[in-house]
């Protein structure tokens, strides 16, 4: 078993999982910002965005998590904010976000379908990595395997949990959404027929779909009613995707134009 610990700065633990959430972060903020000229969107906006955002969506993934875990955390008050544990919920941060999103670009008078647009892919990236604080915390895994034999020995080894080894289902969403990730940056650049709102939808698409598999793997699932609460949100997600591109087609919004380098 790998330590969850990367290493002490004196009385502090550093952990594998803040790791991941941060390198993320500052992944998705570098190519954010790299694209947001594309859309006249200057790089200082994204900073500030996140400065906001991220805390915030930190908090709210905690919420999302602790609210559909009650009945735990009413007994164990304790460990409400013992997010160094794990217990950070992906729905919980993008719904926080994308509400941060909206009120800031309104704002900055920003339009909203190209923060999104921008923000996409960036996140994708981000979920990607972040997945892998689940691996080194033994999280968000599936149902016992006979054998990992096609993985290599380090994940193989970490997911040996209980005694027996389990289905990395954080492996299978991060390369899932390392897929949606690179096929957006070829959507964006080679097609044309793109309008503003498609890549959004896409994302929502992608990840929706891809989520609901996997999330039908795990056995740590959030439950409600006797339902996995991120099954029923992905269908959601599709869904509205499905709707963003039929009313973005239908209002005839802007193509998502590359500005052409000089």
């Amino acid at each position: 078993m790998i330590d969850p610990v990367a290493f002490q700065i004196g009385p502090f633990a550093v952990r594998w999982y803040a790791l991941c959430i941060v390198s993320g972060l500052i992944l998705a903020v570098f190519l954010a910002m790299r694209e947001a000229p594309h859309k006249k969107i200057l790089s200082d906006d994204i900073l500030d965005f996140i400065l906001i955002a991220f805390p915030l969506s930190i908090l709210g993934a905690r919420l999302y998590y602790v609210i559909f875990k009650l009945d735990y955390y009413s007994q164990n008050l304790g460990e409400i904010f013992a997010i160094w544990n794990g217990g950070l919920a992906i729905y919980g941060g993008l719904i926080t976000g994308a509400i941060v999103l909206y009120i800031f670009a309104d704002r900055k008078l920003i339009n909203t379908w190209d923060f999104l647009d921008i923000a996409a892919p960036s996140v994708l990236i981000a979920q990607s990595l972040g997945r892998w604080g689940n691996f080194f915390n033994q999280e968000a895994y599936g149902a016992a395997v006979e054998s990992l034999d096609f993985l290599p020995s380090f994940i193989k080894n970490q997911m040996y949990i209980d005694g027996s080894y389990r289905q990395p289902t954080f492996l299978y969403e991060s390369i899932w959404n390392v897929i949606g990730f690179a096929l957006i940056l070829i959507f964006r650049r080679r097609l044309k027929g793109i309008r503003r709102g498609h890549i959004t939808a896409f994302y929502l698409m992608w990840y929706g779909f891809g989520r609901l598999i996997i999330e039908g793997m795990r056995t740590d699932s959030l439950m409600f009613l006797g339902l996995r609460v991120s099954q029923l949100l992905s269908a959601v997600l599709i869904g509205l995707g499905i709707f963003i591109v039929f009313y973005q087609n239908r209002k005839k919004a802007p193509f998502y134009i590359i500005k052409k380098e000089n």
